[in-house]
């Protein structure tokens, strides 16, 4: 009787995160996904390096995990700027993403600089535009 109790209780908790990621995702019928083509536009060519074309080199692995090091240990920067994108090509770091403020782009450009050198660091990086938000809450009815 144990075994059929457990087994309920499986069956139960999958039925529960499949219908939580399906939601999650979207799938639910409320939401339409994101139309990036704006954001999109000025790589329409296809021309700047994304995370995928990170080299495995040796020494570029180890280029872009020490500019990601300084850039997550600095805890004065953003969500965003904590994620923006690292790409180490044969030395050449392109830094991609949004991230809070002009102060920041300059802050991560800096770390990366630090580790690959002056002239070997390409900032792609744009700076978000917050949503406008008020210091009151409206509530909710």
């Amino acid at each position: 009787m144990k075994s059929t109790q457990r087994s309920k209780q499986i069956i139960l908790a999958a039925m529960v995160s499949t219908g939580l990621a399906l939601w999650a995702a979207g799938l639910h019928g409320q939401q339409t996904p994101p139309d990036n083509t704006k954001a999109n536009a000025p790589d329409a060519k296809g021309q700047l390096p994304t995370a995928g074309q990170q080299s495995n080199a040796r020494s570029d692995v180890d280029i872009s995990r020490q500019i990601r090091q300084a850039i997550v240990a600095d805890k004065s920067l953003s969500t965003n700027a904590h994620n923006v994108k690292v790409i180490t090509q044969h030395g050449k770091v392109t830094l991609r993403g949004p991230v809070g403020t002009e102060d920041e782009k300059k802050t991560i450009e800096a770390k990366a600089s630090e580790v690959a050198g002056a002239g070997n660091v390409t900032n792609r990086m744009s700076v978000a535009h917050p949503r406008s938000t008020s210091k009151t809450k409206r509530s909710r009815t």
